[in-house]
């Protein structure tokens, strides 16, 4: 039982209130007084008939304006709540009293060294961290102090600072001490904390199809990362603006993002942009920093890497190794601190296995991969990138924004798309330069012909065995109507199949309402 007491600043108040309490012959567990003029008491619990006894007596005691029953104590209150902080932090937390155990271990902690809080309590900090020198750090210059230390094979920072207490005559005490571990890894643990449903970097990117959302949430997690990140799609399917989205996204937005086309350069050349040359080369007098060089701390992008000559294959290999080349025409090698993405059109681990790229540079490469679908293979996004794409134009040629016929949408989702977003952007562009009227339809894309045997054979993806092609169409093919039939019941009574069959089958497929 606790009772909070409200009363004026009367001397003999207190002895008054601890006299009821002992003519009842009530302990009293603690006692805590307020400086606005509250006395707490913290009491055994008592039965109904002495608690109104009790309450009405006090309530007698000149000075005293209210009294209740209140759940904690003020001191309870805020250790509780402390505690509870502490217990949630996000980063491993000791608390070490003066002989060097365990006090306290917050969640975080018990998870870093895998014990429970029973065996953790009591435990000294030496054998669980051997390499730090508690008794040394206690007797010598207490004070502060920072140190790198390795737990499990990975590295830590380790920061422990003294606690002091003022006792009655005002000096400080020392009482313990307080130990914070956090990973090594400073540039992941920033990045960490940017919740995935974040856009940053990835604003410019629109789509309401689950593989555009899917293949979103997966380039939010490897731009966090520094390994090398492949990306593979169709031409015009926006590889260099994904790419450069992950770099936005990355602890590296601030350094440079530079590109180099791998097949639009002779090979004496690119090696060139690539490591740069010594001075006196190429009847330079100044040497010549290559795109490593200037992109220091930043991202490299190499786009159509599968068409790179087997020279510069070789020297991208011993690069991506430890992260040093040597400039074209000099000994010394030079170390950088660049991520590279690279992206193709091509499949890598055909053109490795034929033989036309380098198996081990694959298999460097080949560490992160993301995969940008084409665009008939998510023809829900059709409508949203127009809408985007019509807008853009709309502001650049001065004109009100046209609504967009819906037979034009169905239109061209049926159509195949062989150059993917750039080519609608590209026709959004000459369509709206072409219309007269408010409204875009199909007349202003014309759209070549395409065979339409042809144009359904392009859509499947022929890779996996059979059971697997035929779900991918499958899912295809719910995935389009579902937007249109957006309930398992009405799926299944569009494509005269049982509710269950195709309930499972959503679920199976990951297909979801738009």
């Amino acid at each position: 039982m606790r009772l909070e007491v409200s009363c004026e600043d009367r001397l003999g108040l207190t002895r008054e209130l601890l006299d009821i309490l002992a003519t009842k012959s009530i302990d009293l567990r603690g006692i805590e007084i307020d400086v606005t003029g509250i006395i707490y008491l913290n009491c055994p619990d008592i039965d109904f008939d002495t608690f109104s006894e009790l309450m009405t007596e006090i309530r007698r005691i000149t000075g005293v304006k209210d009294v209740k029953k209140i759940q904690f104590m003020p001191s309870e209150r805020h250790n509780t709540e402390l505690i509870a902080l502490l217990a949630n932090l996000p980063d491993p937390v000791l608390a070490i009293d003066l002989k060097g155990s365990v006090d306290m271990a917050n969640h975080a902690a018990l998870k870093l060294f895998a014990k429970t809080e029973t065996e953790m309590l009591g435990e000294f900090v030496s054998t669980l961290i051997p390499s730090f020198n508690f008794s040394r750090w206690i007797e010598g210059n207490i004070a502060r102090q920072r140190q790198t230390i390795v737990l499990g094979g990975l590295d830590y920072n380790l920061e422990i600072m003294p606690v002091y207490l003022s006792s009655d005559s005002n000096e400080s005490m020392l009482a313990s001490a307080v130990m914070t571990i956090r990973s090594g890894l400073q540039s992941q643990t920033i990045n960490e904390t940017l919740p995935e449903q974040n856009n940053l970097g990835f604003e410019h990117f629109v789509g309401i199809s689950n593989r555009h959302k899917a293949l979103m949430s997966q380039s939010k997690k490897l731009a966090m990362l520094d390994q090398p990140l492949l990306i593979e799609g169709e031409t015009g399917t926006g590889k260099e603006m994904l790419a450069k989205a992950c770099h936005n996204r990355s602890n590296r937005s601030s350094c440079p993002f530079l590109v180099l086309s791998c097949a639009s350069m002779p090979d004496d050349v690119a090696e060139t942009e690539l490591f740069g040359h010594a001075p006196g080369s190429f009847n330079h007098e100044q040497g010549h920093k290559g795109i490593f060089e200037q992109a220091n701390g930043g991202t490299v992008f190499l786009d159509e890497i599968g068409e790179m000559s087997p020279h510069l294959q070789i020297k991208l290999l011993r690069f991506l190794q430890d992260g040093t080349f040597r400039r074209v025409g000099e000994e010394l090698e030079v170390h950088v601190d660049v991520r590279i993405i690279a992206s193709t059109r091509h499949k890598l681990a055909d053109l490795a296995e034929a033989g036309t790229f380098r198996e081990d540079l694959f298999y460097r490469l080949n560490v992160l991969t993301l995969s940008i679908p084409a665009l008939r293979e998510r023809s829900n996004d059709i409508a949203p990138l127009l809408e985007l794409f019509a807008a853009k134009y709309a502001q650049q040629l001065g004109m009100v924004k046209p609504e967009v016929a819906h037979e034009l949408i169905e239109q061209l989702a049926n159509y195949q798309w062989p150059g993917n977003m750039r080519q609608l952007d590209n026709m959004a562009l000459r369509a709206l330069t072409e219309m007269s009227g408010d409204t875009l339809s199909i007349e202003h894309f014309n759209l070549p012909q395409m065979d339409p045997v042809s144009s359904n054979v392009a859509s499947l993806n022929i890779d996996g065995s059979l059971d697997d092609i035929m779900k991918d169409y499958e899912s295809q093919i719910l995935e389009r109507l579902y937007q249109s039939f957006p309930s398992s019941r009405k799926l299944a009574k569009r494509l005269n199949v049982s509710h269950t069959s195709i309930a499972n089958k959503l679920r199976d497929y990951g297909i979801r309402k738009s």
